[in-house]
């Protein structure tokens, strides 16, 4: 079934789980002949849902010296942004905050296996300086779905359309989607890498000092385990 989800800033593990689930035709990469043909994943970006504070639409979770640790960006408050649809709000850069995400992130991922090869590419998003939100976030997405491999009919939604508590809802052209929109959220757990059986351990870099940590920014996955992102992802 297609994929409904909020727009998030480096979304978590559980988030490109949820993407994943529905690519078929996967063959690992690792047996040395086999080729890697995907019928892609349909997912939808809410587009039109009105901005809401202390999600992942504006930070993520990572795996810092100290532990796991938050990075957000500011937005402009425009006459308050809680009746803005999300698609029309604005990223603040008047503070140097891609400044101190950059830093953050090569503080933590510096020495990681992959880091070095996926680094150029993801500041210069950063330091592109989309304009709206959505696109921020988009791009990265983007970014992110084709460096762990997958294969996703990205579109976006063009009206709002509340849930109705079913876990289903109608997505344009009448499509059925599994609403995840609220499912994935700083604030609370969700279930999505239990329900997968994803909840298994990969290398990162502070592991031994603090223990695995699940279900952060798929930044971490990425830079741990490069091109077989994908193969945790599926569950191979």
């Amino acid at each position: 079934m297609p994929k409904l989800l909020s727009t998030a800033y480096f979304p978590p593990v559980s988030y490109f789980a949820a993407i994943a689930q529905e690519m078929e035709g996967l063959t690992d990469r690792r047996d040395g002949g086999g080729s890697l043909e995907l019928s892609p994943s349909v997912v939808y970006i809410e587009a039109c849902e009105n901005y809401q504070k202390q999600s992942y639409r504006n930070r993520c979770r990572f795996y810092a010296a100290d532990g796991v640790q938050t990075l957000s960006f500011p937005i402009v408050h425009e006459g308050g942004t809680h009746k803005i649809p999300v698609s029309e709000v604005k990223v603040d850069y008047s503070k140097p905050w891609i400044l101190q995400h950059e830093r953050a992130i090569v503080s933590a991922y510096g020495t990681s296996a992959y880091f070095e090869y996926y680094q150029d590419e993801l500041f210069a998003i950063l330091e592109s300086r989309p304009e709206r939100l959505i696109d921020l976030n988009t791009e990265l997405l983007r970014f992110f779905i084709e460096k762990t491999g997958l294969c996703v009919d990205l579109r976006m939604t063009e009206d709002y359309v509340p849930s109705d508590g079913t876990g289903g809802v109608v997505c344009e052209d009448g499509v059925m989607c599994e609403d995840l929109r609220e499912c994935i959220h700083p604030k609370r757990p969700d279930d999505i890498l239990a329900r997968m059986e994803l909840e298994k351990p990969y290398f990162q870099v502070f592991a031994p000092k603090y223990g695995f940590k699940s279900n952060l920014s798929v930044m971490d996955l990425l830079f741990n385990e490069g091109p077989d992102s994908i193969l945790y992802l599926k569950r191979i």
